[in-house]
């Protein structure tokens, strides 16, 4: 992908590696309760409840150039879903509000709880913040056999995808409708993670049409949607394929959503709830 490091995004919040960032402990959670209390304001939603680290936190280890490059080619592709994005709900007559990203190491506390690295990137619509430990784009290429910058730009891109749901009101239907249809909660869950899908596919479509795509670009992000899928995952963990038990989808229904988005880059096209998946 073209691009080139610069200011790294306002939005974006960087507690890797930082000690007493990520859990309070007991101690930290009464006193921060107590102060809630004094003060009248919900200190353990804020972001000191969030993984902010606390006056005196140090960073635990120091970060390889590496991995500082990581950070901003992540910080580039942030910024740029954003631009994108209020382009398309300029479009719609609406006001895109930004999300934040959050970088950890091994946990963080989110409005949505406490994340693990072993969940893998996550979005919060509690903080409207996407939560990614580094460590898992090691992951992606080693494990799964995903390497490049675009594969890694196409996870961000999903997980900004679930912030417009979240804007758009769709993640909080989609929560009525598994409450009211506790049988269908894995598929309306599949659903829901196939529309971020086509989603990160819109944001790609804007960035083939600015000549951000090097060759082979697209196929590095169809194959980190096809190396996740819940298909795949399951035979490789136990040798059998369950699609009930799914919640993201099968890698042939990652990769064509994708596909479906950055064909027509059109919101239009990505109502996964509409139609049966391809």
């Amino acid at each position: 992908m073209r691009w080139t490091p610069g200011k790294r995004s306002a939005n974006l919040r960087d507690l890797r590696g930082v000690s007493g960032g990520a859990k309070l402990g007991v101690g930290g959670t009464v006193i921060l309760l107590v102060l809630s209390l004094v003060f009248g304001k919900d200190l353990l939603s804020s972001g000191l409840g969030q993984g902010v680290s606390p006056p005196g936190a140090q960073r635990e280890r120091a970060s390889s150039p590496e991995e500082e490059r990581l950070v901003d080619f992540v910080s580039f592709v942030l910024d740029d879903t954003e631009a994108v994005w209020k382009q398309v709900f300029s479009r719609m007559g609406q006001t895109y509000p930004a999300p934040q990203l959050t970088l950890f190491t091994d946990s963080v506390r989110s409005g949505c709880g406490v994340g693990e690295s072993a969940m893998g990137p996550f979005y919060c619509p509690a903080d409207r913040t996407a939560y990614i430990d580094l460590g898992f784009y090691r992951e992606l290429k080693a494990r799964f056999g995903a390497p490049g910058d675009f594969a890694q730009a196409y996870v961000l891109a999903h997980e900004i995808g679930h912030h417009v749901q979240n804007v758009l009101g769709i993640e909080r239907k989609m929560r009525q409708q598994q409450a009211a249809r506790p049988n269908e909660r894995n598929a309306l869950s599949v659903r829901m993670e196939l529309q971020a899908d086509c989603f990160a596919g819109v944001w790609a479509h804007a960035t083939a049409k600015r000549d951000l795509l090097e060759e082979g670009d697209a196929d590095e992000a169809l194959q980190a949607a096809s190396a996740i899928g819940d298909d795949r995952l399951q035979k490789s963990a136990t040798g059998r394929v369950n699609p009930e038990t799914w919640t993201h989808g099968s890698s042939a229904q990652r990769v064509a959503w994708f596909k479906r988005g950055m064909r027509g880059g059109r919101v239009e096209d990505c109502d996964t709830f509409a139609e049966a998946s391809p």
